[in-house]
């Protein structure tokens, strides 16, 4: 079998198991991360009307400015604080964390503490 297709089906039931108790609503929104090797994506997302609240990458040109190459934890944690102003600027207090299939540790778990010390509760 296929060493690949077995790493991507663990992979999809991850984010199926995580993405089944974590729901947005809009008091409380889901904060969904996207990493890649390269750069890290982050939306504020209303589930009920289907709509993304607030959005940052560090793939931005106004975000890249400031961080540079975006894959690594120092980016992750610019970036937590970014998402964190613009949600908290958006009248978003509190959110819900959505790491989908990746490990909280690392640049997830740097994103999600700058976005903490920001002010935006998770």
């Amino acid at each position: 079998m296929n060493h690949q297709r077995t790493i991507n089906g663990r992979r999809q039931r991850r984010r199926f198991h995580v993405r089944s108790k974590v729901r947005g609503t809009p008091d409380r929104p889901r904060m969904s991360v996207y990493r890649s090797n390269k750069n890290i994506a982050v939306q504020v997302i209303d589930d009920e009307a289907g709509k993304t609240l607030v959005s940052a990458s560090t793939r931005d040109a106004n975000v890249r400015s400031d961080i540079g190459y975006g894959g690594n934890k120092d980016a992750a944690t610019k970036l937590g604080k970014i998402i964190a102003e613009r949600a908290l600027a958006a009248g978003i207090q509190a959110v819900r964390f959505d790491r989908a299939h990746y490990k909280y540790h690392g640049r997830i778990a740097a994103l999600a503490d700058a976005a903490r010390e920001a002010g935006l509760s998770l």
